[in-house]
């Protein structure tokens, strides 16, 4: 078994914090010996974590394997992100007026975070000939996509048109037997990629804006439904 890195697994650091804490202040432990024991502890217990996660799934394309173990690698990063924006914005929104727009990015940085674990159920539904998206599915889904259209204003409804068209493209290929879960994932890809960038913009803006300031208000809640867009749209392609 490989050894995991704690600082991707925040239980496991967590659990090497507090060893250090009883260590330190309960037990009294020299620093020689309670900083290795919390490294320690902190290693074992992320090695531990990663061995819970799904294993890596072959398809028959191996070609499509690394595409889809480098679409879960963005997922994971993106993730992580989203849990130090939910943080950052608990601290920064919590006292403010700004309580629909708190909610609205903790809702978004939520789905962000459960994004690797749907991927991993799409893997597995992509093993085989028999996970190919049918043309049926795929027009289900530009369904979806188009009811979201006639509803949604300004960047979202930019957005959703975008999915559109690469649905469309999607149901041209099936219809030609051509094998779409390429597209797919490309279409998955470029989503979370985009989602990454206005992440880190409603990041930017939570940190340097007056928040007690209309205007500013205004431009974090744009973004953090163009946020929560982008979320909404991954959850489709991955369902």
């Amino acid at each position: 078994m490989k050894i995991a890195n704690p600082l991707h697994y925040p239980l496991a650091v967590l659990a090497g914090g507090l060893f250090l804490i009883v260590a330190a202040r309960v037990v009294r432990l020299p620093a020689l010996v309670a900083v290795p024991g919390g490294v320690a502890i902190a290693t074992a217990s992320a090695t531990a974590l990663k061995s819970r996660e799904p294993g890596t799934i072959k398809l028959d394309n191996p070609a499509l394997s690394r595409e889809l173990q480098s679409v879960r690698q963005q997922a994971v990063a993106l993730g992580d992100k989203a849990d130090t924006l939910k943080q950052e914005a608990g601290q920064l929104l919590t006292n403010t007026l700004q309580v629909d727009l708190l909610g609205t990015v903790q809702y978004a940085c939520d789905r962000t975070q459960e994004l690797p674990r749907k991927i991993d159920q799409l893997a597995l539904r992509m093993q085989g000939k028999d996970a190919l998206l049918s043309t049926k599915e795929l027009d289900n889904q530009l369904r979806d996509v188009q009811a979201k259209i006639k509803t949604s204003t300004g960047l979202a409804r930019t957005q959703w048109e975008r999915l559109a068209n690469s649905l469309e493209r999607n149901i041209t290929l099936a219809q030609q037997g051509e094998d779409t879960r390429q597209a797919q994932l490309a279409n998955l890809s470029t989503l979370i990629a985009e989602s990454g960038g206005v992440l880190q913009q409603l990041q930017n803006k939570l940190r340097t804006a007056d928040l007690s300031s209309d205007t500013a208000a205004a431009e974090l809640r744009e973004l953090g439904e163009e946020f929560k867009g982008f979320q909404e749209s991954a959850e489709l392609l991955t369902a």
